[in-house]
């Protein structure tokens, strides 16, 4: 059987668990890699003996060998990559977030319908096993109805620098980074229910803190503490129809103990936690249990993770499976993460029709 022929736009430091994953895939060749620095397009080609380099993705999208497309860049140039290659009839695995705006979500989602092509969100926690214990649960009505859930990711020094904090090209900061993840797990696992209202808040008071010695943290390629332009802190509570609600905090820099991650639901018989541990809280007998389940890793397992996105999304460029990350799905967080921001610029809470 052929290989699908993959071509990767953008070799920052995530397209890296993308090659990776594709590279462990044997159903797949790294064809094509396009990055604006031809120089790092070149390592990653040699590195995973792609044949073809390009700085400019539409010269990528001209080549009828390359059938499916990972998306790589920085998060305000995720619509047009998208768009240009769903016309040039590819598959598209995009990197979270979709977009920045409501506006260009439902224009991938045009995309989506008129090429008839697959387009998968990454998503990737809802790929990770973890993620698909707890669903099975919930499926089975282990849990009953969830009606509330809780996410918090909380750096204490962490800004990345570089494009994640220019929201020119990033779109924003800690929430459109890191809440777009723990947001969207807990929406996917409550059952996508329909968004009614959003009050959120963000706060600018901290900057990068280059000033901190002695604490070392992530940095992106092209670190510059005195460029930012995005957040340190956002929160939000979201309010769905038929009453649930989900509750949100994340930061890039925050006066806090220590980095924090927690991902929680509660339903009507059980809750669970995602993070830090994966954990089923149930009650039997009128005793209430706390369920540890026996796996391979209790938190999210990100090579693992990224292996079964990648794995998917290449089972429904075959043909043989549906994504579980859509575009409508994109879409629909896009609107969160907008009327988030929205409701902090302007101080009140949005309602949604």
């Amino acid at each position: 059987m052929a290989k699908l022929k993959i071509g990767v736009i953008g070799a920052g430091s995530i397209s890296e668990a993308h090659f990776q994953s594709y590279a462990n895939n044997k159903k797949v060749e790294i064809y094509a890699i396009c990055d604006l620095n031809e120089e790092r397009a070149k390592e990653k080609a040699e590195k995973y003996g792609a044949s073809k380099v390009y700085v400019d993705y539409n010269e990528l999208m001209n080549d009828p060998e390359i059938d499916a497309v990972s998306i790589c860049t920085w998060n305000t140039s995720h619509a047009e990559i998208a768009i240009a290659a769903l016309d040039h009839g590819k598959n598209v695995l995009v990197e979270k977030p979709l977009t920045t705006s409501v506006e260009k979500a439902l224009q991938v989602e045009e995309a989506v319908k008129r090429s008839g092509k697959t387009l998968q969100v990454g998503f990737v926690r809802r790929y990770a096993s973890n993620t698909q214990i707890i669903k099975q649960f919930i499926d089975q009505k282990e849990l009953g109805e969830i009606y509330y859930a809780k996410a918090t990711c909380i750096r204490r020094l962490g800004n990345p620098g570089g494009w994640f904090s220019d929201k020119e090209r990033s779109g924003g900061g800690p929430l459109i980074d890191l809440g777009v993840h723990v947001i969207d797990v807990l929406w996917y696992l409550m059952g996508r229910p329909k968004v009614k209202s959003i009050s959120g808040n963000t706060y600018s008071q901290l900057g990068n803190r280059k000033n901190i010695k002695n604490l070392s943290f992530y940095q992106a390629a092209d670190y510059d503490p005195d460029k930012n332009t995005v957040e340190d802190l956002a929160n939000a509570m979201i309010r769905f129809e038929g009453g649930a609600s989900l509750l949100v905090d994340v930061s890039f820099t925050l006066h806090a103990k220590k980095d924090e991650i927690a991902v929680k639901l509660y339903g009507t018989k059980g809750g669970a936690e995602l993070e830090p541990e994966l954990s089923i809280i149930t009650e039997k007998h009128d005793t209430i249990l706390n369920i540890t389940p026996q796996v391979d890793s209790l938190t999210f397992d990100f090579v693992q993770g990224f292996q079964a996105e990648i794995d998917h999304f290449i089972d429904t460029c075959l043909g043989e499976k549906e994504t579980r990350s859509p575009v409508q799905d994109g879409v629909e967080m896009t609107k969160i993460l907008c009327g988030i921001y929205e409701s902090a610029e302007k101080g009140k809470e949005i309602y949604f029709d």
